[in-house]
């Protein structure tokens, strides 16, 4: 345990959980759809949905998808920057009963060049999140390291390509978890690393056949 699981991160507002941990999740969402967002649908859950408009968590949230941190001081007027820079957001406040972490929001994105993303993710607290689904599929990974995640059809030599490849470029790998819907099916890989993960890797990924996409984001962001 650290200073910042007991008194939170520097932010702005009013809970670590509701207000950082909202900002965080929204900016994880942006990494991961890797593009300009310009719809988002968000649903809330438990206290997200009790109490979250109070906490501030849907601008939290906005600002996040905007890319900005807990800190960043225009997070209270997220909402109208979102509108002004063609952001349509919509949130869904219906009562809904999920066996789901209580302070969890599912996030529907599409960017500006087409690319289309669902995050399922919570904040658990002192501003840190956990991610637990994308697209469906269950992961579970906190976005504070360096991590890259690939998308691709069940079928065999996509792991021995990946791992090989950040072999060759010196790249340790710090953690590795497969999942999939089911045998021959849509399949993720989510690799955290000790180093950097550059584009030109996720580019040589993505040509591999078999591959729908790889997405990635720098840790300590």
């Amino acid at each position: 345990m650290t200073v910042f699981d007991i008194a939170g991160p520097v932010m702005v507002g009013p809970s670590s959980s509701h207000t950082a941990g909202a900002v965080r999740m929204g900016y994880v969402a942006r990494k991961l759809l890797n593009d300009r967002p310009v719809y988002a649908n968000i649903e809330l859950f438990g206290s997200f949905l009790a109490t979250g408009k109070g906490h501030g968590t849907d601008r939290a949230l906005v600002a996040g998808l905007l890319g900005m941190k807990s800190d960043d001081d225009r997070i209270p007027s997220s909402l109208t920057i979102a509108k002004d820079e063609g952001l349509k957001v919509f949130f869904d406040y219906s009562e809904k009963h999920a066996d789901v972490h209580p302070n969890t929001a599912i996030i529907n994105l599409q960017g500006e060049h087409g690319k289309k993303i669902c995050i399922q993710a919570s904040s658990v607290g002192g501003g840190r999140i956990m991610v637990n689904k994308i697209d469906g599929i269950t992961v579970n990974f906190s976005g504070e390291n360096h991590t890259l995640i690939v998308h691709n059809y069940d079928t065999p030599g996509h792991v021995a390509f990946v791992t090989n490849l950040l072999f060759d470029n010196n790249i340790n790998i710090a953690s590795m978890n497969l999942y999939r819907v089911g045998k021959g099916s849509y399949a993720v890989m989510v690799l955290e690393t000790d180093q950097s993960v550059g584009e030109h890797i996720a580019f040589e990924i993505e040509k591999m056949q078999g591959v729908i996409k790889v997405t990635y984001f720098e840790g300590g962001e």
